[in-house]
């Protein structure tokens, strides 16, 4: 059986993350974007990491340049930019494709797991949200537009379990 922790990732500062660090605690996978009508969504989040961090929640930012073109900037950049105007202090990864022939194979898993609205196994646009169990099952997917503080229940019920 294939969970989260079987993939690694990069971080923003190019350094290779296994995803079995974080065996045992919650995730809460968004594919992000720097110039995007959900960008302040950033600030939900690292609320949500605040918040739930200490209880056993790890966000994981991914950006992604797939989506109207809304994350063009370096890894420098945008992990800038994160800090900057948010206050982000969750981890980072680089910058991935989630679509197409070049999507990062945890997407690819992800997609697979939780398949969007009429079955699709793409991801529709940036800040689409996919919340992991502490076994590394992907428990639920969530639209762009879920507001990050909607999610409070699930992440609750996903720490409580």
């Amino acid at each position: 059986m294939t969970t989260v922790y079987d993939f690694e990732a990069t971080k923003i500062d190019g350094k290779r993350v296994k995803l079995g660090k974080y065996k045992g605690q919650a995730l809460l996978i968004v594919n992000t974007a720097s110039a995007c009508g959900f960008t302040p969504q950033f600030g939900g989040l690292e609320e949500l990491h605040q918040t739930y961090g200490k209880k056993g929640l790890v966000v994981l930012g991914f950006p992604c340049n797939q989506f109207g073109a809304q994350d063009p900037g370096s890894n420098d950049e945008i992990a800038g930019f994160c800090q900057l105007n948010y206050g982000v202090s969750f981890p980072m990864m680089a910058k991935i494709d989630v679509n197409g022939a070049g999507a990062d194979p945890l997407y690819q898993w992800l997609c697979d797991e939780a398949p969007g609205l009429l079955g699709s196994k793409t991801i529709k646009w940036n800040f689409t949200k996919f919340l992991i169990g502490k076994d590394g099952q992907v428990l639920k997917r969530f639209a762009p537009q879920d507001a990050p503080a909607a999610l409070a229940a699930d992440i609750e019920a996903a720490l409580a379990a």
